[in-house]
């Protein structure tokens, strides 16, 4: 078998099986069947990115088709919105279809099936066909109008479909088996009244039929090969087989292939509620504001927030297909867009919770515009100016007047480097009545050179720009919030997920557009808001540096990936200081090849299990090294560095080992 064919998912093994069984290749078909009833969420992406995914794997055309088949909760907003998103995603569909282009076609088949003695009209209220219904163990039974002649069942469906009935006085029901162990095979509705005005047939129509009726046999008239959907519809497949082959008796020469269905496990997320009736709730309640409140799950929320579509996809990537009904825990898709952001934001400077410095040698009359490098990810991203003058902003968290000798920013009689700029000395403070700190007084140093352990951000405050901060946290505060059969999941909104914040920006983002995304650096990553206008910036933050929720729960126990040897079965953490205990004893070429591997290992580190190695013995070099090597992914993968990493870093830098120093001057 070769690498590529163990490298599918269950569905492409179905679909590369199919193919050796003599389907041809120009007749897969796929489609991403939308119901326009809601917007669609992060849980959509994964039946998107399956379907378009299978399209461009196969070269095979995908349909955008909207089961629209309940006018009372569907709207063309919804429409426009779910094609936006699809379009945003980066997918292309052959043709935008609609359930609602074969009402007429469905309804002949439905007469069809009543002339075969396989549908009929049911005049019984909601409540006694639920009775007669049974449950999972015991079986139905046969209701009164269940033998009604084929003349009388076409005479009411007709009247049915001329308005004639009110809503709920009848239905159309297939005629299966009312003691069948699957519920969803006792007689289910077909048709029913609905007097609603339709977004795209308005009041033609005053039947409609049900999604089961609907679904398959849409599938089957756009000649769809492999009916893709969620797990919660295995249980229906049995009701779609059996309508798709007694249709296909009746259009067999003008469709002559049925569809297959087949399911997979959908998308669940931590911290985040799927159901579009929930969503819509807290809409309408005001929870939130509107379906793209960068609160929400949605695709419109996600990308108002500065989501990217490619850090969506590889999320769907990451997650890939299953079988099993999982949660995946939120903390991958940030981790996702904290990748894609890192190569691509530009870096900028902002002070969120200002504290004025006064750096009192310098010139008052003085300004310079100091050159900034925009993204040491990215060779081609070049260099803008930003100013600096004698007064500016840092953040309050960035001093203390007295503090420990592992507090690497700035403190009374203490040295930190501003960065692109000078280093400067807190030599005073001025407080007030309250004995707040409303100043920092401090002397700078040109002599940049200097090997200072603590780098800090900073605004001038001469050239500083007044923004909105939207700081948003997770909309619930409960992994689970709907899980609870006691408890509404309203219950666990988290009254704190936003925060507004008045900060102070570098002049080069006056310039910026809606949508454009940036690092704030050490703080996150930003992007500008749909609110934004020419008085007044507003900034969304999109996801911290870190994951600030992973400290707040207990890790599973992580593992690397298997390689077929001994370390697959050890923690990632473990073999890394196996290989660092080696490392200064090997050749060049090995020490190379063991960085390489530490670094695949270090994917797989969290930095709670690295901080204990930053108190490995002086002696332990090796270990040291690797353990900088390691430090290095994380930070590159989004770990903000703290008091402790600075610490660690600078006793590497002073070490006599010269392969340590190195490999910490990169970091």
């Amino acid at each position: 078998m070769s690498e590529e064919t163990k490298s599918l998912n269950f569905i492409e093994h179905i679909i590369e099986e199919d193919l050796v069984n003599g389907l041809s290749q120009d007749k897969l078909r796929f489609r991403f069947p939308p119901e326009p009833n809601g917007y669609l969420h992060i849980g959509h992406t994964k039946a998107i990115g399956i379907s378009f995914g299978l399209g461009l794997k196969y070269n095979a055309p995908v349909n955008l088709r909207f089961d629209d088949t309940n006018p009372a909760k569907e709207e063309q907003e919804y429409v426009d919105a779910i094609k936006k998103d699809v379009a945003w995603l980066g997918y292309n569909w052959e043709n935008e279809l609609y359930s609602s282009d074969y009402f007429q076609q469905l309804y002949d088949w439905a007469v069809q099936l009543i002339k075969d003695g396989k549908a009929y009209v049911d005049s019984q209220s909601s409540d006694a066909m639920a009775e007669q219904k049974g449950t999972p163990t015991q079986p139905g039974v046969d209701g009164p109008y269940r033998d009604r002649s084929v003349e009388e069942n076409l005479d009411l469906f007709e009247r049915m479909k001329s308005g004639e009935f009110e809503e709920g006085e009848h239905i159309l029901r297939a005629k299966i088996d009312m003691q069948h162990p699957n519920m969803l095979m006792r007689d289910p509705i077909m048709y029913r009244v609905l007097k609603k005005h339709h977004h795209r047939t308005g009041n033609y129509w005053c039947i409609y039929p049900m999604y089961d009726w609907t679904h398959g046999e849409s599938d089957y008239i756009e000649q769809i090969s492999h009916s893709l959907c969620s797990l919660e519809f295995k249980p229906h497949r049995e009701l779609y087989d059996w309508f798709k082959e007694h249709v296909y008796n009746y259009s067999k020469k003008t469709y002559p292939m049925p569809p297959k269905q087949r399911e997979f496990a959908r998308l669940n997320l931590s911290y985040t509620i799927m159901s579009k009736r929930k969503l819509l709730k807290l809409v309408e309640e005001g929870v939130v504001n509107g379906w793209d409140d960068p609160r929400m799950p949605t695709i419109s929320g996600l990308r108002r927030r500065g989501y990217t579509p490619n850090s969506i996809r590889q999320f769907i990537e990451k997650v890939g297909v299953a079988k099993r009904e999982n949660v995946i825990d939120v903390a991958l898709l940030e981790f996702c867009i904290r990748e894609d952001l890192n190569k691509t934001a530009p870096r900028v400077m902002a002070v969120l919770d200002p504290l004025k410095v006064i750096i009192t040698n310098y010139p008052e009359d003085k300004e310079e515009w100091l050159e900034a490098e925009n993204n040491q990810e990215d060779e081609s991203a070049g260099f803008r100016k930003v100013p600096f003058s004698r007064e500016i902003y840092i953040e309050k968290e960035d001093f203390k007047e007295e503090a420990s000798s592992k507090f690497f920013r700035l403190k009374l009689g203490g040295e930190v480097r501003l960065k692109n700029a000078y280093i400067i000395k807190a030599e005073s403070v001025v407080k007030d009545a309250s004995g707040n700190i409303t100043e920092v007084h401090c002397t700078y140093s040109e002599d940049t050179d200097r090997r200072i352990k603590g780098t800090l951000h900073w605004v001038s405050i001469k050239h500083a720009v007044k923004a909105e901060v939207r700081e948003y946290d997770r909309l619930f505060n409960d992994e689970a919030p709907d899980s609870h059969q006691d408890k509404d999941f309203m219950e666990f909104v988290n009254p704190n997920s936003l925060k507004i914040i008045e900060a102070f920006v570098e002049p080069s983002l006056l310039n910026a557009k809606v949508g454009e995304q940036f690092q704030f650096q050490r703080l996150g990553y930003f992007n500008i808001d749909d609110d934004s206008t020419s008085e007044k910036i507003v900034f969304n933050k999109t996801v911290g540096l870190r994951d600030s929720w992973a400290k707040q729960k207990p890790k599973p126990q992580q593992q690397t990936k298997p390689n077929n040897n001994q370390q697959s079965q050890r923690k990632a953490i473990d073999v890394i200081q196996q290989l660092g205990k080696k490392y200064t004893n090997l050749p060049e070429a090995k020490q190379e090849k063991a960085k390489a591997e530490i670094q695949e290992l270090a994917k797989n580190v969290s930095y709670e299990e690295l901080e204990p190695l930053f108190n490995t013995a002086v002696k332990k070099v090796g270990t040291r090294i690797a353990v900088v090597i390691t430090l290095g992914v994380l930070l590159k993968n989004g770990q903000e560095k703290n008091e402790e990493i600075e610490g660690f870093i600078s006793k590497a830098l002073e070490d006599k080992n010269e392969l340590l120093v190195s490999e910490a001057q990169f970091v």
